[in-house]
This record gives structure tokens, sequence and C-alpha cells, in this order.
């Protein structure tokens, strides 16, 4: 849980310093784009459902591991984006903004064999080496996000 609360607080750090550029770029986009950063983490519906539950329901073969995908997220933010507004395309803008912002930040975290997850997809299979900056489960992570997007948070209803 820390790791998506991680990805939308920094999501709504990146988001409102870049509002302050820009008079259109309403709290409203900022918090579509929080919500897009919290699209790749859809996959997690998996420990809730099985992939065998949604394929009976929906009747076609199914698996929610695509969810944390470049494609994934996409047509996510197709989806989102005509369900969300009526400016169809500034949303799915916002929406994949927020959700490429939480795939380069897990590009960024440790794992176990030293290359991230396949979240090029359907561009390529390739796995990228990483950085190895953060484990996600590390509250550190958590906490730090937090005194920033507070800060940021401080700073515009104060100071702007």
């Amino acid at each position: 849980m820390a790791d998506l609360l991680t990805h939308v607080l920094a999501a709504y750090t990146l988001f409102t310093v870049a509002s302050w550029r820009f008079e259109w770029f309403t709290k409203r986009w900022v918090a579509i784009a929080m919500i897009g950063a919290l699209l790749p983490d859809l996959n997690r519906l998996g420990l809730l459902v099985i992939d065998a539950t949604l394929e009976s329901v929906l009747g076609v073969p199914f698996s929610l591991d695509a969810m944390q995908t470049i494609g994934g997220v996409c047509l996510l933010a197709g989806v989102g984006a005509v369900v969300l507004t009526e400016r169809h395309r500034r949303a799915f803008g916002f929406l994949l903004a927020g959700a490429f912002s939480h795939l380069v930040i897990d590009g960024l975290k440790a794992y176990a064999d030293g290359a991230a997850g396949t979240w090029l997809y359907p561009i390529t299979w390739y796995r990228h080496p990483t950085p190895n900056l953060y484990v996600s489960s590390d509250p550190t992570v958590l906490v730090l996000t937090g005194i920033i997007a507070g800060s940021v948070f401080l700073y515009e209803r104060y100071w702007l």
C-alpha cells in the first residue's frame, strides 16, 4: 500500500508544480493525473479475483498482468477518458501522463534480478537494467514523498 500512495503523492507533486506554469492546468487535471498514477497498479485486483473468474465473466481469455505495461495503461487511459469527462483528448493525456510517471518511478526500483519489469510492452519485451534506487516496501520512500508533497501543498496554499 505504501507503494501505491507513493505513486499518488509523486503524481500530485509533479502535476501541481506543472500547474503553476499553465493557466488552463487546474486542480481537476491534477486529480485526473493522480488517478492515472493508479492505473498500472490495477493489476493488484488479481489478489482479490483470479484470472479464471474474469475469463468466465467476460467470456474471453483475460489476464491482469498487462496492466503494468505501456500498452495496458494506454488501453485503461482510453477507457477512462471516455468515462471521465467531455474533454476526452485532454483527459486521455493526463491519465496517460500520470500512468507514465508511475511506470518511470517503478523502472527505478530494486528487483531481485537487477532488471526492471516488462513495462515497455508492446513496444519491446526488453527488461532494462534498473539503478536499484529503492525497494517498493521501504517506508522511507513514502515518508520522503509525503514530505515533498506536503511542502508543495503548503507552498501552494500559503504562498501562491
